[in-house]
């Protein structure tokens, strides 16, 4: 599965895309803000995440700059995953792009396709220590329940909470776009 969102393309990993896996996530910057990334993170730990099955209703993607002259640059992953109440989004961006919207797009873009998925409601929960993460949930929709969680880090090796962020996506549309606020992407 593919989307194309204006400025992104986000597509599956493939096991040859480990070391640019490894360039873009392996720095504590990045994954001290996911539960599930170890620190150090090593090649090891680069080919493990490629060979890891995907659920066709929970999509995992790299987020990627497409460019004329060379193959799409690595910039982040975005996934939906298996929550607590449902789907929950995780998503990470590299450094040197930080800042420049990608992480809001990459989550616009696939919220549309979990409405498509036929998901109703997806979570999030950044570390409460992340507040840059909070505020690209915002501008993508979501709102805050109110709910902390105590999340464990493997980055870290130890519980961090975690401010349970939600959006409510409703039945899916025509791919006009919906009143939803979850502009349509183009799925491939």
């Amino acid at each position: 599965m593919f989307i194309r969102s204006e400025r992104l393309f986000l597509r599956p990993g493939w096991p040859e895309d480990w070391e640019e896996l490894l360039g873009g996530i392996a720095d504590e910057a990045v994954v001290r803000n996911l539960a599930q990334a170890p620190w150090p993170y090593t090649a090891d730990d680069a080919r493990a995440f490629l060979r890891q099955p995907q659920d066709p209703r929970l999509p995992n993607f790299f987020v990627t700059l497409p460019t004329s002259a060379a193959p799409a640059e690595i910039i982040g992953g975005i996934a939906l995953m298996r929550g607590e109440s449902g789907a929950e989004l995780g998503y990470w961006i590299a450094p040197d792009h930080w800042g420049q919207g990608y992480a809001t797009e990459a989550t616009r873009a696939v919220l549309g396709l979990a409405r498509t998925l036929g998901h109703r409601r997806v979570t999030a929960g950044p570390f409460t220590d992340n507040p840059a993460s909070a505020r690209v949930l915002r501008k993508a929709g979501f709102r805050p329940t109110g709910e902390m969680r105590a999340c464990y880090s493997r980055a870290r090796g130890r519980t961090v909470p975690a401010a349970i962020h939600a959006i409510e996506l409703g039945e899916p549309g025509s791919c006009d776009g919906g009143d939803d606020g979850v502009p349509a992407m183009r799925a491939a």
